[in-house]
């Protein structure tokens, strides 16, 4: 047998061997397409994944953050977009200011802690680890996450976000520093949003 039949048997052979996984194709029902641009919640996330479903989607918000003097900038112009990912078993948003300080967040609820963790990202910070709030949907109907977070002045405290006012036609969100006690609240950033048709 000359060399050639045989490089040919010992490919044919090696294309063969390759693991198939069962044959069975690939389907990832839930990823957002042409029919479902934001995904689906895949029956098998924990129930918790539809805590986010009057959020999915996109959002005109207006987002407010305060300045070093305590007072309040004017209102950014701000796309909020929130989708299913990984197949529809977690999360993910995204915020498109119109002053170019995008950020976003990947959600995830780890069943054995009860908790929503949430990892949050800027393209106006680039950190090696990201920052991590966490937390659960509340009686109120709220969405509630805390991060520890020290006071300028050392004192220790959270970072506190809450949704609220969740409403198929929008929502409104708030982040402020408040003691462990909760006795001290001192809002930081606020977004008001409006879920586009």
């Amino acid at each position: 047998m000359d060399s050639t039949k045989i490089c040919t048997l010992i490919l044919t052979f090696a294309f063969l061997s390759i693991p198939t996984f069962g044959q069975a194709p690939l389907s990832f029902l839930y990823e957002p397409s042409a029919e479902h641009p934001f995904g689906l919640p895949n029956p098998d996330a924990p129930q918790e994944i539809k805590d986010w479903a009057p959020l999915i989607g996109e959002c005109d918000c207006e987002s407010i953050t305060r300045k070093q003097d305590q007072t309040w900038n004017d209102p950014v112009a701000t796309l909020w977009r929130f989708k299913y990912i990984m197949n529809g078993m977690a999360v993910q948003d995204e915020s498109l200011k119109a002053d170019g300080t995008h950020s976003g967040s990947i959600r995830q609820f780890v069943a054995d802690s009860s908790k929503w963790y949430v990892h949050f990202y800027s393209s106006s910070s680039n950190v090696s680890t990201l920052p991590t709030w966490e937390g659960t949907k509340v009686e109120a109907g709220k969405i509630i996450l805390y991060r520890p977070n020290k006071a300028p002045n050392g004192m220790d405290g959270f970072y506190k976000i809450s949704f609220y006012d969740i409403e198929e036609s929008g929502f409104k969100w708030l982040g402020e520093w408040v003691d462990p006690a909760e006795t001290v609240h001192f809002p930081l950033w606020k977004f008001t949003c409006k879920k586009r048709n």
